[in-house]
């Protein structure tokens, strides 16, 4: 029985894997770590309402568990909230990696870890992991220095970076672009989208199974997830239109500048998924693709 832990077991990502990992009772046992209480509609896990800046707590919890991996889904991933609150960004952004690292060093644990493409200036697009990390937010520079808590550590990590997630599960605490500019073009209501920033964006589905396969494989290193090709986040919005049957005129295009957002955001995204491909021999689907299956679900 393979013992795994899922910080951030409330999340889009973490309900996701809970969900997917309990399809394999015999093979996995479940333990959610979170605060509050357990959101994911299901109780045939263990779940352990826990603050994770409490660093006494976390290690002693841990310690009694002795997981075999630990996936890492909790962060402060709003952009603008990590600029003006620099403290609590660092806090459960690199803080928080570095105690589950020394102790996955201490238990001889696996972790895995969720980063971005936030890590990349977005000058030239289609980031190999190779490329060199170069972030314009605080964002993207407290992950780029959660990655390097775990290259600098003597533990078996995975990094898996990914493009903005989006997907439904049991209780949502936010929204995601895709169910955002569904329920805003149902209302009737007409949006702003800029027209001058490209991603590839990423369905939890699919990352969630990135994680499983990471922990299949014991794979090591970073790896690249999202779907395989780059829209405008205006087309993106119109792609969500067009699959949903929603009226794409109240889509307006605005530019970066225009919108001037706290944070500044990197142009142009998107991964090279070479390497996804030949080790954990995972090919993502196109977002078009990946959205009529997300059409399914939520329809």
């Amino acid at each position: 029985m393979i013992k795994v832990v899922i910080t951030g077991s409330n999340g889009l990502l973490g309900q996701t894997l809970v969900k997917l990992l309990l399809l394999e009772k015999e093979k996995y046992q479940v333990i959610g770590f979170s605060k509050g209480k357990n959101r994911s509609g299901r109780e045939d896990f263990n779940y352990i309402s826990i603050n994770l800046t409490d660093e006494q707590k976390l290690k002693k919890t841990l310690s009694e568990i002795q997981p075999d991996f630990i996936i890492n889904t909790a962060a402060m991933t709003q952009v603008d909230d990590c600029e003006n609150n620099k403290e609590a960004c660092d806090l459960l952004n690199i803080t928080v990696v570095k105690w589950l690292s020394e102790i996955s060093e201490e238990l001889g644990t696996h972790l895995i870890h969720l980063s971005t493409d936030f890590v990349f200036d977005g000058l030239k697009g289609n980031y190999k992991e190779t490329d060199a990390p170069n972030p314009v937010s605080y964002y993207g520079l407290s992950k780029q220095k959660s990655e390097e808590v775990l290259g600098n550590s003597k533990i078996n990590y995975t990094i898996l970076r990914t493009i903005l997630v989006y997907g439904k599960v049991f209780d949502m605490s936010r929204s995601n672009i895709v169910l955002w500019v569904k329920d805003m073009l149902e209302k009737g209501k007409e949006i702003t989208i800029v027209d001058d920033q490209y991603r590839a964006p990423t369905y939890v589905e699919d990352l969630a199974l990135a994680c499983e396969i990471s922990m299949d494989k014991k794979t090591k290193g970073i790896y690249h997830i999202s779907s395989k090709e780059l829209f405008s986040v205006y087309e993106i919005a119109q792609q969500i239109a067009e699959t949903f049957n929603l009226d794409k005129n109240l889509i307006k295009p605005i530019s970066s500048f225009a919108l001037n957002q706290t944070a500044k955001r990197p142009p142009k995204t998107g991964f090279d998924l070479s390497k996804t491909n030949k080790v954990l021999e995972f090919y993502p689907k196109s977002f078009i693709e990946d959205l009529q299956r997300f059409k399914e679900v939520v329809i």
